[in-house]
């Protein structure tokens, strides 16, 4: 009786329309974002969704060690995404686990068409993500921040990138799913974009929509992602503008 009720899958949308945490299905988590967080980075960023925190620092652009790995007419864009031992409910190695691996490579992937490493030939850009703390969708918070610390590095881009995950939850398309929504859900897709561009660099699905549930899916993914975009834009106005007394 007790194993059959653990199993038991939570009802993740109440009779009025809304989630566990209180929102409706096209809204976004509290979202607070902050750049310039550690002096000893040439960029930084400390992004919140809700209770997902990650932290972004950027080193670079600079010499490449060791050197076979340097190319001759772009820098190397490197990252590594990490979630510290303390970020989950149980205690996690701190040795790089498999799917911090595979989503290293996905985030590097979808920030490399927003960098202009063109301008920086036999250099590398190091981008170290750690999340502080995962309640769903670290990831594409992950990619937010590292875009926003790419920026306050002054490293020249094409646009910024933002992402967002959303999901299918009791048979609704949410916006932003968190930690409950992501297990007990029946699909998520993680998305980041350029908004500026109107380019996807990031989309992966994980579970079953139908294409008319994909197409809803992208569209408030890309809506939320717009809104996401223009904070960024804001928190970085907000450090580079000019005081005039």
């Amino acid at each position: 009786m007790g194993v059959a009720a653990e199993k038991e899958k939570p009802k993740l949308i109440d009779e009025k329309g809304l989630r566990v945490d209180g929102r409706r299905p096209d809204e976004l988590r509290p979202i607070d974002m902050e750049v310039g967080v550690l002096k000893n980075a040439d960029g930084s960023a400390l992004v919140k969704y809700g209770n997902t925190w990650v932290l972004a620092a950027v080193y670079g652009p600079r010499e490449a060690v060791p050197k076979h790995m340097t190319l001759p007419d772009r820098a190397v864009l490197r990252c590594r995404y990490r979630m510290l031992s303390f970020s989950t409910h149980e205690r996690k190695s701190p040795a790089p686990s498999r799917r911090e691996i595979e989503l290293s490579k996905v985030i590097r992937e979808a920030l490399e068409p927003a960098v202009l490493t063109e301008l920086y030939p036999r250099t590398t850009i190091d981008i170290f993500i750690e999340v502080l703390n995962a309640h769903g969708g670290t990831r594409t918070a992950g990619v937010t921040a590292a875009a926003l610390a790419l920026a306050d590095a002054g490293i020249p881009m094409r646009d910024l990138v933002a992402g967002v995950a959303v999901g299918k939850v009791d048979g609704i398309i949410v916006l932003d799913i968190n930690e409950n929504e992501d297990m007990y859900g029946e699909a998520d897709m993680p998305v980041a974009a350029m908004p500026g561009l109107g380019r996807i660099t990031l989309l992966q699905l994980n579970g079953v929509l139908t294409p008319e549930e994909f197409r809803v899916a992208l569209k408030l993914a890309l809506q939320g992602i717009k809104r996401i975009y223009d904070m960024q834009k804001e928190v970085l106005r907000h450090k580079y503008a000019v005081v005039e007394e």
